[in-house]
């Protein structure tokens, strides 16, 4: 697949979301929205009806990553303010039960992974997602560096969705820049959330073009 960049609102500024959104669109595959609740993560973020004023204002895809302790409360909510796939987080548990209640309320299934949580834990579900997302910082708060350790996970991962024939995206998310997307690509990863290294840049959609630019040459 040719990389797809998911620039993360988390590092926007959100007295204007909508001026960042136009600013990362021309360079943006899909925008990555966090949403956090403050119990299974120690942080708190943002729920259905921002996402609703982020579709009110982009047409582009919006990738809800929820980091939540009970994601089947909110799905729906997250579906009716007009996000486009969730991912949960395999650690909730229950993700036979999630993943088909995402199906019949017709959202992409993502499944989200920590980075310490071992392969085993998400490989029998890897025939039934459209996203598989392996963390590469430990959720909660944006800035933080990325943890190379996650990459042979990754490998792994890439391996068995090619091995399977498999049209699962394989996504990364934690201290994604122009340098570390070359690991992550290498390591067979195809989608990249980029927070702080295109929000935090004088120019957001030139951050994110050299981070597109990284990708493709490593893959």
């Amino acid at each position: 697949m040719a990389p797809r960049i998911a620039p993360s609102i988390l590092s926007a500024d959100f007295a204007c979301l909508g001026d960042a959104v136009d600013a990362v669109r021309s360079e943006a595959d899909l925008l990555h929205v966090d949403v956090m609740d403050g119990h299974f993560v120690p942080n708190i973020t943002i729920g259905p009806p921002v996402v609703g004023s982020l579709r009110k204002h982009t047409d582009l895809y919006l990738d809800c990553h929820l980091m939540i302790d009970e994601p089947e409360r909110y799905l729906e909510a997250f579906k009716k303010a007009g996000g486009d796939g969730c991912s949960v987080h395999v650690e909730v548990g229950h993700t036979a039960e999630l993943i088909a209640q995402m199906r019949d309320l017709g959202l992409d299934v993502g499944l989200a992974v920590n980075p310490d949580t071992p392969y085993e834990a998400f490989e029998p579900w890897l025939d039934q997602l459209d996203l598989l997302l392996l963390m590469t910082v430990h959720p909660g708060f944006g800035g933080q560096s990325f943890i190379a350790d996650v990459m042979p996970k990754v490998r792994r991962a890439r391996e068995e969705i090619d091995r399977r024939g498999l049209r699962t995206s394989l996504q990364v998310d934690g201290g994604i820049n122009e340098d570390t997307v070359v690991t992550a690509a290498e390591a067979g990863a195809d989608c990249f959330v980029a927070g702080s290294a295109v929000f935090g840049a004088p120019d957001p959609a030139d951050a994110a073009r050299r981070i597109r630019t990284a990708a493709t040459s490593a893959g």
